[in-house]
């Protein structure tokens, strides 16, 4: 299935392939929803993790809601992010390209579900505003508040009415104030700044639960100016449907759970955090922008959705690894023109942004730099270390990516460094107590780039042939040994240096005739 009309249609679809965890039992949204699910991300291989519905929610004051709580939906593994794009996970890369490269305007609606209840003017907190609903508290013991984790913040650039979603975690400040965290470079900052200069405060709406479609392409790197509405479109093959906000110039998805609408001041900012982050390491608190709310609609009996991110690997860690995989693959390969390259990864242990690694099969040899800087020019925050590899390496296997920078790369020739980069939310950038750390002066942050393809013939992979590994490997499943997940390279092959007399003196020792080698080289005694 590739279109899913809402979170519902979703939720039914993971039942259906059993990666729904539905808990009945009383759970207590502030200190045993989160941790309750972390352990799985702490103590389980990534092929068992779930999805999680929390049905009976409690919190701190004993108080009992009637809203759901779904976690951990959309990417507790690549099979489940898979399924939210209503693929399988092998086509998830090139169903990614494809709606880049295709993307469906979205179609307007005279009204959806989203509006069956609306809340606003002097009705506005009749059910509590952001009381009414369940918002987890992420990392209990150092979150200072709840969090909204899965808010795909809209706005529109003031000055092209160009429209923007990005996921930007949510402070809850007040019954109708939010906070936020948006940094430097990221879109809504620059539509904040915009609205700054212009004097008159940002217009914006936060969608919670939307269709699966619209939260993966809210914590994708989209290029700035493009409509991630018409990209979620392109993903599910369907014009995604919207309906105007009541009070704010904007349009949201029409079959979301709950919208909140808003304005967000731009004469003043306010204190924000600390949050635990997807760094591994708690966000500290800073001076950010904020949101007072104006109306809050929702379908009449809503489900709330939140994200888990804080230490990796997290949902939140493998929505940004598949989500900026695809970004910066079609960036590099279509918009840069560099067609040689394979496949751009990104590794969960790095939170999926400072270590990312690009497979290439060169067709010239300033491709491969010419991919390093494109890569590093992208965003300023993405890749503190940006490896790039021969095909031959997988580039999700550290192990993999370590043999080609150990024994194909020469620092002193094939690494270089970049300055002018920005942190994001990394404690390496700066000392904590120093104001800005994200561009500490003069020169901001770093990147390393490192060429770790070869660059002339190398002698064969030292493993045996293909042919051997399948037999043996048709030996070992006879004799009931344990499942293998074979690492790459699992076999020999050769890379160029290897000459017609190697090849022989390896075919004489197959067929046991190895003395005629040792009579050979015994008949070319060199001096000593």
């Amino acid at each position: 299935m590739a279109y899913y009309r809402d979170l519902r249609d979703y939720l039914k679809v993971l039942e259906e392939k059993n990666k729904l965890v539905r808990i009945k039992s009383e759970i207590n949204k502030d200190t045993e929803l989160h941790p309750l699910v972390r352990w799985q991300f702490r103590g389980l291989p990534e092929a068992e993790r779930k999805g999680f519905l929390f049905e009976n929610v409690t919190d701190v004051h004993g108080r009992k809601y009637s809203i759901p709580v779904a976690v951990a939906i959309h990417a507790a593994s690549r099979e489940i992010y898979g399924l939210a794009m209503g693929c399988g996970p092998h086509e998830i890369a090139e169903k990614w390209t494809r709606a880049q490269l295709n993307p469906l305007a979205p179609r307007m609606v005279s009204s959806g579900p989203v509006q069956e209840e609306i809340h606003k003017g002097a009705k506005l907190l009749e059910h509590g505003g952001m009381e009414e609903f369940p918002v987890p508290i992420s990392t209990p013991g150092f979150d200072n508040a709840p969090y909204l984790t899965a808010a795909n913040w809209v706005t529109k650039d003031p000055e092209t009415g160009l429209r923007n979603m990005g996921n930007y975690r949510s402070m809850v400040k007040r019954e109708n104030r939010l906070g936020i965290l948006s940094r430097g470079t990221q879109h809504l900052r620059i539509h904040w700044e915009k609205s700054r200069k212009a004097g008159k405060p940002l217009q914006a709406a936060i969608v919670l639960g939307p269709p699966p479609n619209v939260g993966l392409v809210a914590t994708a790197k989209i290029a700035f100016g493009v409509d991630e509405y018409a990209v979620a479109g392109g993903l599910a093959g369907e014009p995604l449907e919207l309906v105007k906000c009541q009070t704010v110039d904007l349009e949201v998805p029409a079959t979301a759970e709950i919208v909140i609408e808003g304005e967000m001041p731009v004469d003043a900012m306010e204190t924000e955090g600390a949050f635990g982050e997807f760094s591994g390491y708690m966000g500290m608190p800073g001076i950010n922008p904020f949101l007072n709310i104006t109306c809050i609609t929702h379908r009449k009996k809503p489900i709330f959705n939140a994200f888990l991110s804080q230490f990796p690997p997290s949902e939140s860690s493998k929505l940004r690894q598949v989500g900026s995989e695809a970004a910066f693959y079609k960036f590099l390969k279509y918009d840069c023109n560099i067609s040689g390259v394979r496949d751009v990864a990104f590794h969960e242990s790095s939170g999926s942004a400072p270590y990312m690694v690009i497979r290439i099969k060169k067709n010239f040899p300033s491709e491969g730099w010419q991919a390093l800087n494109g890569a590093a020019a992208y965003t300023a925050t993405n890749g503190k270390f940006i490896i790039l590899v021969d095909e031959d390496i997988d580039p999700w296997d550290a192990d993999s990516v370590n043999w080609a920078m150990s024994f194909r790369v020469q620092p002193h020739r094939d690494i270089r460094i970049t300055m002018g980069r920005e942190s994001s939310l990394d404690p390496s950038s700066a000392p904590l107590e120093e104001g800005d750390r994200r561009y500490p002066m003069p020169h901001g942050c770093s990147s390393i780039l490192i060429d770790a393809t070869m660059k002339w013939p190398y002698p064969p992979v030292s493993l045996p042939r293909k042919n051997f590994m399948e037999e043996a490997r048709k030996i070992w499943e006879r004799e009931g040994l344990p499942k293998l997940s074979p690492k790459t390279p699992w076999y020999g092959y050769s890379l160029g240096y290897w000459t017609e007399e190697n090849e022989a003196e390896a075919r004489l020792a197959l067929e046991g005739r190895y003395y005629e080698t040792g009579d050979k080289f015994g008949s070319n005694k060199v001096k000593s």
